[in-house]
């Protein structure tokens, strides 16, 4: 098969994956794996996909918390979240920086001022947090059960 340069490998792959799912489930018009139109969460380079990896870090959506009320300088981050060093934070705030989630406000002076807030972007998942959140707290019972029963 001669493929077109415009055809991009990742068409490519989806086209193909998304053939093999019609034939799997039986139903050509809806690939397994698709979601509401955004693409298969099984390809890797899926959008759904790539953006829930940039909050599955284990500090990230605990930083964004902190800094859902405005903007925090890194002392006041430390303070503020239990557990996290100060290295640790550093590098979440740089990786959710270079995703678009946080911005880092360098104001200069001796000593230096640093201060992170979220970015308009950031600031669109605050209430999906917020409903992660309260998930957590009417279910974690009932986590904490099932892993003490395995």
């Amino acid at each position: 098969m001669v493929v077109g340069r415009e055809e991009s490998m990742s068409a490519l792959r989806q086209r193909d994956h998304a053939a093999d799912a019609s034939q799997r489930n039986g139903n050509p018009s809806v690939p397994l794996g698709t979601v509401d139109g955004i693409g298969d969460v099984f390809l890797a380079d899926c959008p759904a996909r790539l953006a829930v990896e940039v909050i599955a870090d284990k500090w990230a959506v605990v930083v964004l918390w902190g800094l859902s009320e405005g903007p925090r300088r890194h002392g006041e981050l430390v303070d503020l979240i239990g557990g996290i060093s100060k290295k640790v934070l550093t590098q979440t705030l740089r990786r959710l920086q270079t995703n678009g989630l946080v911005a880092r406000h360098d104001y200069g002076g001796v000593p230096p001022r640093v201060e992170y807030d979220l970015t308009d972007l950031g600031k669109t998942l605050m209430e999906p947090i917020r409903m992660l959140t309260t998930w957590a707290a009417d279910n974690g019972e009932a986590v904490l059960a099932a892993q003490e029963s395995a």
